[in-house]
């Protein structure tokens, strides 16, 4: 610590009047900032050590004063408040490329604004973590040390120039995201009615002229801003229904990120709108804790009263703050994604929950409905396993080959969803998305488990019958087509030594058959995403509008028939297109592993189930009950993989989506299995009538379950 103060006093007596170069200060900053981040402790013994210094030596603390200022009075503020934590109008992807570009070559920096002195004092991106950590009153003494050095008392008014003049550019900005056709056409109500983006400018103009007049001496008051703040409050309203409306009407990144604009456009204005308020009479801006800061004492630095501690003064260290946080992550492009993608993927996220109610039975004739439908599926999957053995006879070349794999695979899943059938490791990537709506309550905080426990119970044995569904016929199918195979041509479908390679490809512990069921289930969840992103796509672009106004189609196939097709499309896009690009998937990363070099293939237990009943034929029923049992217990455990994965990718991107932390596994569990002893029978195959309505949450369940953000 001594080494630390003489740096600091040494750098001090370098200050002298006039200088106003910025390297003193990002020395100073470097004496203050500790080796670590997360080492708060020192920093907070940094800061303090410097505040005793200056008031030991009066005449240092006035300099650094004075250098302060000069510092803040030859650059302009103005982009700072605007720019710094503030999405620019640029759009998603000019600003995805701007940070890529700094992130490798930053930009020059000059002395004219004061965000490149921010970026020269506080280059590192961990700054912010031990300056924001740091104890608020630390920082205030500070600023009443600097503050109370009053022999060059402060140009009347520095900061508050760049303050008013970054109020009406952001009103400017606001006025202009709100007048953007990619809004207005997707709410037209903003057309219909007079938009409070349009009135806030108003306001916003008149504010600052009556302020104007006051500092020119014209005026001894101006009007507190408290309709300004009406208006503004309208503008977040009609945010929030464009939110809601795009939950059902899907959404783009394009109108995503005006949101986000908007939203951080608004909110900045609010905090710049208090700071400036002369009249005392606008609500409290978002602050640091105000008690924290006047009862944060220690023995060697007296205690700040809280009338010291004023509401704007608490705001103007907040915002410095948040500015000092936004200015380390303007070039990081998590950030971005992270501001932008989960209004987006919650989007994504809620189209495949709404499918997903279609994967969930609630009673026997339900399970049983559901039954039929992967039993088709599983009919359509012997066909396309004998499709399969017989394209590779054809001996392709390897992309070739890639491309036939592939179309059989997308148009026979294609054809499984426009007859209405069922693949069972299509559904957790679907459910999940319904559980983790479930589980987001009203109040963001709370859920009822043993509500959210009936729903997993009915979502897994749904799977359950799916998957039996599926086996039960593809098996026997591909067992069928097999002996038929036999009978016509006189030879087996595949040979003995064929048959040995399908039984290998299946073995759970002497081949990586458990390793490519996870590839699989991550191209299941990949599958559920492409399918809600379509949905999302059919609804926001109004596909079965545009169909219907296809006029030469419908001469063609007759009006009606087209509006009917429109319908279905805009209903079905994002189904058939999953499936499209689920086979692809599919019949495709074993030939991109084999041009790679890399061990990647999938294994999907209906088609390994489908390759088992066809190895035993080709084997002439010569199988040992080891290598049988062994078969089935892997295309099994191929399916539970599937699925598990599958689920497990698809439920953290809802849960994340909705920023939903859920914490009480343990519990759900435990009212899991609650519902198994308490009807063992119902657990599996469910009830015969409609599911009783779920009793209320005692007190208990409800205060269990998320935390998270509306």
């Amino acid at each position: 610590m001594a080494d630390r103060l003489y740096r600091m006093l040494a750098i001090l007596e370098r200050i002298v009047p006039d200088y106003h170069g910025i390297d003193l200060l990002v020395e100073l900053f470097n004496a203050l900032r500790p080796k670590r981040a997360a080492d708060i402790a020192t920093a907070s013994a940094n800061v303090r050590a410097l505040s005793k210094l200056l008031k030991d030596h009066p005449r240092h603390a006035e300099a650094l004063r004075a250098y302060g200022l000069r510092i803040l009075g030859q650059r302009r503020h103005t982009s700072l408040y605007t720019d710094i934590g503030v999405l620019s109008n640029d759009g998603f992807f000019s600003e995805l490329k701007r940070r890529v570009a700094y992130r490798i070559l930053p930009p020059a920096l000059g002395d004219e604004y004061l965000n490149d002195a921010i970026d020269q004092v506080l280059f590192l991106e961990t700054d912010h973590q031990w300056i924001s950590a740091m104890p608020a009153a630390d920082w205030l003494e500070l600023f009443d040390v600097l503050r109370a050095a009053d022999s060059t008392p402060a140009p009347p008014n520095i900061m508050l120039p760049g303050m008013l003049e970054a109020i009406r550019t952001l009103s400017y900005r606001v006025c202009a995201i709100g007048l953007e056709p990619r809004l207005t056409n997707f709410h037209t109500e903003i057309e219909i009615f007079e938009s409070p983006f349009m009135v806030q400018n108003v306001e916003v103009n008149a504010y600052l002229d009556g302020y104007a007049r006051l500092l020119a001496g014209s005026a001894d008051s101006i009007e507190d801003a408290k309709h300004l703040l009406v208006m503004l409050d309208q503008c977040d309203a009609v945010v929030v229904k464009i939110r809601k409306k795009a939950l059902h009407q899907g959404t783009s990144i394009a109108l995503t990120y005006l949101l986000v604009a908007l939203t951080q456009s608004v909110d900045r204005l609010r905090k710049l709108l208090f700071l400036v308020d002369v009249s005392g009479n606008l609500p409290s801006a978002p602050s640091v804790d105000l008690e924290a800061v006047a009862s944060d004492a220690t023995p060697d630095r007296p205690t700040l009263g809280a009338t010291s501690v004023g509401p704007q003064r608490a705001a103007a260290l907040a915002l410095a703050l948040e500015l000092i946080t936004a200015h380390n992550h303007k070039y990081m492009v998590r950030g971005l994604f992270a501001d932008n993608i989960n209004l987006l993927a919650r989007n994504v996220t809620e189209n495949a929950s709404r499918t997903g109610e279609h994967y969930i039975a609630e009673t026997r004739g339900q399970m049983g409905t559901m039954f039929v439908s992967s039993a088709g599926a599983g009919l359509i999957i012997g066909f396309m396993a004998l499709i399969k053995i017989l394209l590779s006879y054809l001996r392709s070349a390897p992309l070739v080959e890639a491309f036939l794999f592939s179309m059989n695979y997308s148009i026979g899943f294609m054809a499984i969803h426009l007859l209405h059938f069922t693949v069972a490791t299509k559904q957790p990537a679907m459910t999940a998305s319904r559980i983790a709506a479930g589980l987001h309550s009203k109040d963001g905080r709370n859920i009822d488990l043993d509500s959210m426990a009936e729903l997993i119970t009915k979502v897994f044995r749904t799977q359950l019958v799916a998957v039996l569904g599926n086996l039960a016929t593809a098996i026997p199918t591909a067992y069928l087509i097999a002996l038929a195979y036999k009978a016509i041509t006189g030879q087996h479908l595949v040979t003995p030594a064929k048959a040995m390679h399908l039984l290998h490809d299946i073995d759970p512990i002497g081949s990586p058959a458990l390793f490519y069921a996870m590839i699989a289930g991550v191209c299941l969840f990949v599958a559920g995403l492409i399918s809600g992103y379509y949905d999302n796509q059919a609804l926001y672009t109004r596909w079965a509008q545009r169909i219907a106004q296809l006029r030469g189609l419908g001469r063609l196939i007759g009006q009606r028939r087209l509006a009917r097709l429109g319908l279905y499309m805009e209903n079905n896009l994002g189904g058939l297109m999953g499936n499209f690009y689920f086979g692809i998937l599919l019949g495709s990363i074993g030939t991109l592993g084999y041009l790679l070099g890399l061990p990647i293939d999938i294994r999907h237990v209906t088609f390994s189930a489908a390759n088992f009943a066809t190895a035993l034929v080709g084997l002439d029923h010569n199988m040992t009950w080891e290598l049988a049992a062994k078969s089935v217990a892997g295309f099994l455990s191929i399916g539970v993989v599937n699925m598990l994965v599958s689920f497990g990718l698809a439920l953290w991107v809802a849960l994340r989506s909705r920023q939903v932390r859920f914490k009480h596994g343990w519990a759900l569990l435990r009212a899991l299995g609650r519902g198994f002893l308490k009807a063992p029978i119902v657990f599996f195959i469910g009830s015969k009538g409609a599911a009783p309505e779920a009793p209320a949450a005692d007190g208990h369940n409800k205060a269990l379950g998320v935390q998270g953000k509306k």
